[in-house]
């Protein structure tokens, strides 16, 4: 499926990185300008949703909201799940940005899974369209994320990127401005927050929440010495009182190397469907991981070990995806 240009008269004023996690909005000649979770607030009122917040303003609420109020996320597994949370989202970025007084609807380029099929891209345009945007361009954006990272992907030699995000991680080899080939794992960095949760669930009867969950997998990917501990507070299934868990970090590595082992069987076998000459670019450091969810370490490990390649972390691998967007809106504006 063809995911680029769909006939601008002009190129789009906007680009739109639309995460699981976070949704950032870059303006042609100005860069990031939105930067904000993925969430929407509901109240049910007389048996209907009603909007009550939407992206930064949400996430305090996450986990701790009551009956009648809940907490969406438009995507999981790195695509649309909820199109009335996802159209209010978008609304919500476009009048951060523009006003609401604004003129016209703006068209736009959205980041999308190179796997997304043609329903998933559909209803996201059909969720922009409620938005209030104009025309779409959908990009592919394990191709973002090269460009982002600084990977030669238009260059007649091989490159390859591992873009792990909160939902999906998507690895894709490059050469001469096109795909060559790609797989996608729809598992990212919330699924490593569940399988942390899961752990101290089964092995040490505590419960822990999403935000913990969240901060404690930071700080495993930015501490990763043996004799290092790491103090967790939750809930003890023991006494069902609140409670604090002081671990060694090592206990987790058994966790994060099956995690990251899922991608990097992935790498493996996109490495072995593409010819030898572009698998023999891949040894001199052609290979770079991005996105927002990964623990850089243990991710490039387990891609080494299990391809034989080096792998370089990218700069910001966070930012990744946004700057291959912007560059990219600026070169359909030149």
């Amino acid at each position: 499926m063809n995911f680029h240009s769909f006939g601008f008269r002009r190129g789009p004023d906007l680009a739109i990185d639309l995460g699981t996690a976070n949704m950032r909005i870059m303006v042609r000649g100005e860069g990031v300008v939105f930067d904000e979770p993925s969430l929407c607030y509901y109240e049910k009122t007389a048996g209907q949703m009603k909007l009550i917040a939407a992206g930064r303003d949400v996430l305090a609420m996450v986990d701790r909201v009551p009956g009648t109020h809940v907490v969406r996320r438009p995507l999981a597994r790195g695509v649309l799940q909820d199109m009335e949370a996802a159209a209010a989202l978008l609304a919500h970025g476009l009048s951060s940005v523009v006003g609401k007084k604004r003129r016209g609807r703006l068209p736009a380029m959205i980041g999308i899974p190179a796997d997304a099929t043609k329903a998933e891209a559909n209803a996201l345009l059909a969720a922009a369209d409620d938005a209030g945007f104009g025309r779409i361009e959908l990009v592919r954006e394990p191709f973002a994320a090269a460009i982002g990272a600084e990977l030669p992907v238009r260059e007649a030699r091989a490159s390859m990127v591992v873009e792990c995000g909160a939902g999906t991680t998507e690895v894709a080899v490059f050469s001469i401005d096109g795909q060559c080939r790609s797989r996608s794992v729809r598992l990212g960095g919330l699924g490593l927050d569940e399988a942390i949760t899961e752990h101290l669930h089964l092995r040490h009867h505590f419960l822990i929440g999403k935000i913990t969950a969240e901060t404690l997998k930071k700080h495993l990917a930015q501490d990763c010495a043996e004799d290092a501990e790491v103090e967790i507070r939750g809930r003890s299934l023991h006494n069902g009182l609140p409670g604090t868990l002081t671990l060694p970090v090592s206990e987790f590595h058994p966790v994060l190397k099956r995690h990251f082992g899922r991608f990097a069987d992935a790498a493996r076998l996109v490495v072995g469907e593409i010819s030898p000459d572009l698998a023999a670019d891949l040894l001199s450091e052609r290979v770079v991981a991005t996105g927002g969810g990964i623990c850089a370490e243990f991710l490039a490990e387990a891609i080494t070990a299990e391809c034989g390649v080096p792998v370089t972390i990218a700069n910001d691998p966070s930012g990744c995806v946004s700057r291959g967007l912007m560059q990219l809106l600026e070169e359909r504006a030149a």
